[in-house]
């Protein structure tokens, strides 16, 4: 009877802990709704605090509608995982909102209305080998009818993709074009030539500025900056007033940002011919610099330096018959150059630069400089006299010591800075609202160069009916226009940085398979080397023959030769097949590994846990009972 007693009080127990199992999580699903803890080992699911700033500051109500082909993308299985993580991304920014955003999950069928809405979005849909396709976007819509999509969301950019959804957060809830205000001495929206007597196109970047923000030239002798101008962009300042620079210092002091190129020698800085002096235009000053705003915040631009670069430098066309030459001073960056950590250089490939400075922080800077571009460390100083005049490019290397130091081509400036102009504004200007000191952190970003601007570096136009055909070969307008679309943000926004991957490599199979590769190869130029020695041999033998017969037949020592090489090559090949073998089977012993890890020996140290926890517990209990 006992024993009976026993058993139901057994099955009673299970039952009421099943009970309070299923109560529990019921009140933790309603208690701590919302609440998460993010395990991973880059926080890839927290937003940071500059998105929580934005989100909490909508005023009216968004609407998100993710079209995402969930049952078509069953044969994408590659895309699936990135899908879930967008997804969940949208989630979290939803629930931080607090009910300002307004998320709808959609699966656009085929021949459906939902997948009629996508296209009618503009929403991209990714071809399937199953001739299905399949929908990844976002549209969004404000109150007032605004609408921004992301038409695809790529799993290359997935670094940048909480900026992205700030940014079309923020745009929808602050709906009106931003302003730039663009001060410059260079025709970049066109000018008469003298020589053609016709007008001289836009340069591709004004146009592009113009397209996607509201712009205003402003005359280099302003000397107020409107505070309806979001972001100041300074295109080669040359010979600036004081009363002009004290206009910039205000409006940066009292929290304008700035996008600011100045140039050591700027090659698109070409002086109108002077009649009377035809050598005059060689002498001019193509030099441009904000000397005094620079010092007042610990930083300078060097005038008579220009960074060289053994590892990106251009070709370009050498002398007539001559093959073209490196030029040290022409630069084609590449990804290892660019802030991986920042939205406006995450994902640019390349960016071209010509006779570019660099920027460095004086002693007691006032500012802290983050690095943008920078240059590799096979770079060094060049004297800016030497490329005014200069010749051939290869003469560049008789002056060129690389220093092994990295400089820095465009940079984040911030900080809180104090006036250039302590003493209130110069000459008899009004100093009644003069401010000394930033109250915050200024923004601002300077590059070193202004050449990047023109249509040589990056773009190549041409004309097709009067249409201007434009085909950018490098990135140099997406740096400017991100730069543009970053500033013209909140401070929130700014402060956003890309984020790590959710794709986690497997380093260890990746650095098998880089040593096979690097066998691999090593082998494949022995044979190579091994065939040139060959046909050399053959070819002196074949010289050195003293009868006039045939040339077409071979001698013995040519034969004997050639079977010598044919062996090796026979060796060499069976050689490269077993590190090509041995490649597999060091991927497929870590992969056994792994699965025996995996299924093997975390299964049985739990059941040896639990088996440990039965055990102490019947001692426990036998202990009770004597």
């Amino acid at each position: 009877m006992s024993n009976w007693y026993r058993n139901l009080f057994s099955v009673s127990g299970l039952v009421v802990l099943a009970v309070l199992l299923v109560g529990l999580i019921m009140l933790s699903n309603t208690l701590l709704r919302g609440m998460r803890i993010d395990l991973t080992e880059n926080n890839l699911y927290t937003i940071g605090e500059g998105t929580r700033n934005v989100l909490t500051k909508i005023d009216e109500p968004i609407n998100l509608y993710l079209y995402y082909s969930e049952t078509t993308a069953r044969d994408a299985p590659s895309l699936r995982p990135y899908a879930v993580r967008v997804r969940e991304t949208l989630e979290e920014f939803a629930q931080r909102a607090g009910g300002k955003l307004r998320l709808q999950v959609i699966d656009p069928l085929p021949f459906s209305e939902e997948e009629d809405q996508a296209a009618q979005f503009g929403l991209q849909a990714l071809p399937t080998s199953g001739g299905g396709s399949i929908y990844l976007g976002l549209a969004a819509t404000n109150s007032v009818g605004d609408e921004e999509t992301i038409p695809f969301f790529d799993p290359t950019k997935e670094a940048t993709l909480e900026y992205d959804l700030a940014k079309l957060v923020y745009s929808l809830s602050n709906p009106e074009k931003p302003v730039v205000g663009l001060m410059t001495g260079l025709p970049m929206g066109g000018d008469f030539n003298p020589q053609t007597r016709q007008m001289d196109p836009a340069w591709v970047i004004d146009d592009q500025v113009n397209a996607l923000f509201e712009m205003r030239d402003l005359s280099p002798g302003v000397t107020e900056i409107d505070d309806e101008i979001d972001v100041l962009m300074l295109v080669h300042p040359k010979a600036l007033s004081d009363e002009t620079l004290y206009g910039i210092d205000q409006f940066i002091l009292r929290g304008g940002r700035a996008l600011i190129f100045v140039d050591p020698l700027a090659d698109a800085d070409i002086p109108p011919p002077d009649p009377n002096n035809p050598a005059a235009a060689f002498a001019a000053n193509r030099s441009s610099s904000l000397e005094r705003l620079f010092g007042a915040w610990g930083i300078e631009v060097p005038v008579g330096e220009i960074v060289g670069d053994n590892v990106h430098a251009l070709q370009v066309g050498g002398r007539p018959g001559e093959p073209p030459v490196r030029h040290l001073g022409l630069l084609g960056l590449t990804e290892e150059s660019f802030a991986a950590d920042d939205v406006v250089t995450a994902e640019l490939t390349a960016v071209n630069v010509g006779t570019a400075g660099h920027i460095r922080t004086k002693e007691g800077a006032a500012v802290s400089v983050t690095p943008l571009i920078q240059s590799s460390t096979e770079a060094g100083i060049l004297p800016s006299e030497r490329l005014r005049f200069l010749g051939d490019p290869n003469d560049l290397r008789n002056v060129f010591e690389p220093s092994g130091e990295r400089y820095t081509l465009a940079a984040r400036v911030s900080g809180k800075v104090p006036s250039a102009f302590p003493d209130g504004a110069p000459g008899d200007g009004d100093t009644e609202g003069h401010i000394a000191e930033s109250e915050g952190d200024i923004n601002v970003v300077v590059v070193a160069d202004v050449d990047l601007l023109t249509d040589r570096f990056w773009v190549q136009v041409r004309s097709f009916f009067g249409q201007r055909l434009v085909t950018a070969w490098a990135g140099n307008g997406d740096f400017v226009i991100n730069t543009l679309d970053n500033l013209t943000g909140s401070g929130d926004l700014i402060g956003i940085r890309s984020r790590a991957t959710y794709r986690r490599p497997f380093d260890r199979v990746e650095a098998i398979k880089r040593q096979a590769d690097e066998r691999y190869l090593a082998k494949e130029q022995e044979l190579q080397d091994e065939l040139a020695a060959t046909e050399e041999k053959l070819g002196q033998l074949q010289s050195s023959r003293e009868d006039a017969g045939d040339v077409l037949m071979m001698t013995e020592e040519q034969t004997a030769e050639i079977e010598r090489f044919m062996d090796e090559r026979v060796r060499i090949r069976k050689e490269l097949r077993r590190v090509r073998r041995e490649l597999d089977e060091d991927i497929e012993k870590l992969g056994t590994t792994v699965k025996l890890v995996n299924i093997g020996l975390v299964p049985l140290l739990i059941s040896l846990g639990a088996l440990g926890a039965v055990v102490m517990r019947s001692r426990r209990r036998k202990g009770g009972g004597a």
